[in-house]
């Protein structure tokens, strides 16, 4: 698995050691395992996901949880960057998607935001 950030890597899994955070790090790891094997130019990344919380009978995960998943692998694969934008364009509700991989953000599916009118 081409980790191109271990310090953050091991820094995730450091911190989340728990039950709810340490799934998300069993599922990023198998993410990327899964992203290791794929095409480099056709995937879906939630399909990833979803293989890989079947793989490691996760239980089925929240869909905070696979955007946090997401942004590990955004943030320390090899792959993560060209991850990041397909999980970005899938999730964005107007144009956000391509802005948020520009900045480096990870749209999280779970989130949601307001504007106030007036």
């Amino acid at each position: 698995m081409p980790i191109t950030d271990s310090q953050k890597w091991n820094d995730y899994v450091s911190k989340n050691n728990d039950s709810y955070g340490g799934c998300c790090v069993n599922v990023a790891r198998e993410v990327m395992r899964l992203l290791d094997e794929q095409p480099a130019v056709d995937f879906d990344p939630a399909t990833l996901i979803t293989q890989a919380d079947t793989n490691v009978k996760a239980g089925g995960i929240t869909g905070f949880m696979a955007g946090a998943v997401a942004h590990m692998v955004s943030v320390c694969h090899s792959r993560g960057k060209e991850f990041q934008e397909k999980w970005n364009v899938k999730y964005q509700i107007g144009d956000e998607g391509k802005k948020a991989t520009e900045t480096g953000a990870t749209l999280n599916p779970a989130l949601m935001s307001f504007k106030r009118k007036g």
